[in-house]
């Protein structure tokens, strides 16, 4: 456990899962990338579920996961549960959120920990399969915002598959066809 409340040192942006409480008392899971610094923060692009619950909850929860398969259905699908940690999160923290900016399409948060466990400790490998499908999804995910270019992320995304192919394990594999099913 870090001093700041969190379950493991955060730097550049990591990528996460977030479920919030929505209006009809289950977690909505979705990612969430946390931009690290003196303040963990976070941006929500879009009139989503999260930048929802953020607002009329003012709370969530970010877990840390391995799953490919969790987290290409959270980037890439309406997924809900009825508790607010994955049984797959690593470790978790409950966030407290306050916005600290907007623009035309986003609002940006601060993230501060109000209670975090670790669920697991692993020793840390490097699947490039994995990480490639965090890139797809990221990929996907901005495929409809005006400010990205279309065609580069498809070629992202066409990358990605082949480093899948490639170097992902049966996991991996699986999260790609999940990944195909929900991004046309």
């Amino acid at each position: 456990m870090t001093g700041d409340g969190w379950p493991l040192e955060l730097s550049g942006v990591t990528e996460s899962i977030v479920t919030t409480l929505g209006p009809n008392d289950r977690w909505n899971v979705a990612v969430l990338g946390l931009f690290a610094g003196e303040v963990i923060t976070a941006r929500t692009w879009g009139r989503t579920r999260t930048r929802r619950n953020f607002h009329e909850r003012g709370e969530g929860y970010v877990q840390f996961t391995r799953d490919p398969v969790d987290f290409v259905e959270a980037a890439c699908s309406i997924r809900e549960e009825a508790s607010p940690i994955l049984d797959s999160a690593d470790a978790w923290v409950r966030v407290a959120v306050e916005s600290i900016g907007t623009g035309e399409d986003w609002e940006e948060w601060a993230l501060t920990p109000v209670e975090s466990g670790i669920e697991q400790r692993v020793v840390p490998t490097t699947n490039r399969g994995y990480y490639a499908i965090v890139e797809a999804t990221v990929a996907a995910s901005r495929l409809d915002v005006p400010e990205y270019d279309t065609d580069e992320l498809r070629a992202q995304i066409d990358r990605a598959e082949s480093v899948v192919e490639r170097c992902g394990g049966d996991r991996e594999r699986a999260a790609w066809e999940r990944f195909e099913e929900l991004v046309e």
